[in-house]
This record gives structure tokens, sequence and C-alpha cells, in this order.
């Protein structure tokens, strides 16, 4: 490995890391609020949750119109935890009683987004950076993507031939949004940065 090929994973890493703890943040805000309610809704629910936001962001990026003042990033944060909150549930024996422990939420979290940094590592080790060329709108288009693949596994009851199976698909998901949103943060950053250079022009 060069010092240029450390570098830039070091860089991934350390993007990839404040964005998941935006997420993250906003996880324990809401179980704070609401408790383990998202306990209640069976995977293929939560995959219909993440269509919605991956189908909005598209919506938004085509028309650049919408009556709710928010934009893309909210939408790209809640399809991180709500695919995290999907790998939880696969987890959990279908007997698993409905209410949870904060404490024990917080840690299949936390064992959730590390499994899912962890396949991101690997992933991003073989293929070089990719998704740093790419646009957020192909990022959401490949989220919409394997959303159709989850869909299909599902009615499928999960007896596939060659798929990676969901719990992959929910990662990757999950690791798109999270490069889309450290492009739209660096995005931000550059904005800020034109706009204090022009107020010394």
């Amino acid at each position: 490995m060069t010092a240029t090929d450390s570098s830039a994973i070091e860089r991934t890493l350390l993007q990839y890391d404040a964005q998941a703890a935006k997420c993250k943040a906003l996880f324990l805000d809401k179980m704070h609020d609401y408790g383990t309610a998202w306990r209640v809704m069976r995977p293929s629910s939560l995959t219909d949750q993440i269509y919605i936001k991956a189908n909005r962001i598209r919506t938004i990026q085509q028309t650049a119109e919408r009556k709710v003042d928010e934009g893309v990033e909210p939408e790209f944060v809640g399809i991180v935890n709500y695919c995290l909150m999907a790998i939880v549930q696969l987890a959990l024996p279908e007997n698993a009683p409905l209410e949870m422990p904060a404490a024990q939420a917080q840690k299949s979290y936390e064992e959730a987004l590390k499994a899912t940094r962890d396949l991101m590592f690997a992933k991003n080790h073989d293929y070089g950076e990719a998704w740093r060329d790419m646009r957020v709108s192909s990022l959401d288009d490949l989220i919409l993507m394997k959303l159709l693949r989850v869909k299909q596994i599902e009615d499928l009851q999960g007896q596939t031939k060659v798929s990676e199976g969901i719990e992959a698909n929910y990662m990757d998901m999950a690791n798109y949004a999270l490069f889309a949103l450290i492009h739209l943060a660096n995005d931000t950053d550059s904005e800020s940065a034109d706009t204090s250079d022009s107020s010394h022009v």
C-alpha cells in the first residue's frame, strides 16, 4: 500500500465515521423520545420505508420542487438508520419481545454499524474508492436497485440461488447513503469556502 493509498483510506474512514456519528446521534435522540417503537416493524416494512425515502430523493433531484422544506440529507440519514434497524431485526429471533432496553438497542445498532463499516472498508479497498467519482444521484439509483433486489428476495422468502442475502444488501444501501452524505458534506464545505473567499475579493 502506498502512502497515497493509506492517506486516502484514512480520509475516507474519518469522513465515514463523522457521517455515521450524525446518524447514530439521531437514532439515539429518537429512541429517547419514542423508545424502541421501531421494533414492531418487520424487515419488509423497513424495506418499504427505505424505498419511500430513496424515491423521495430521486423526485427532489429530478424536479427540484418540494412542499416540505427539507433537502435530501435527512432522507439519506433515514436510509442509514432504517437499514441498520433492519439488520438488527434480522438478527433477532421471531419471538423476541418488542420492547428492548435502550442499552441493548444501542449495542445492537453499534454492532450493525460496525459490520457495515467493515464491509465498506473491504469493498472500498478492492474497488479503489470508485464511489468518489460517482454522483449523489447515481448512489441513490444504486439504493433503489438494491431495494428492488431485497423486495424480490423477500417475495422469495429468502430462497435464493446466487444472492448474497438480505443483510448484505442492507449494508450496501447504508454504505451508499453514507457515501452520499460525505459528498453532500463536501459540497457544503466547498460552497462555504467559496463564499468566504469571495468576501475578500
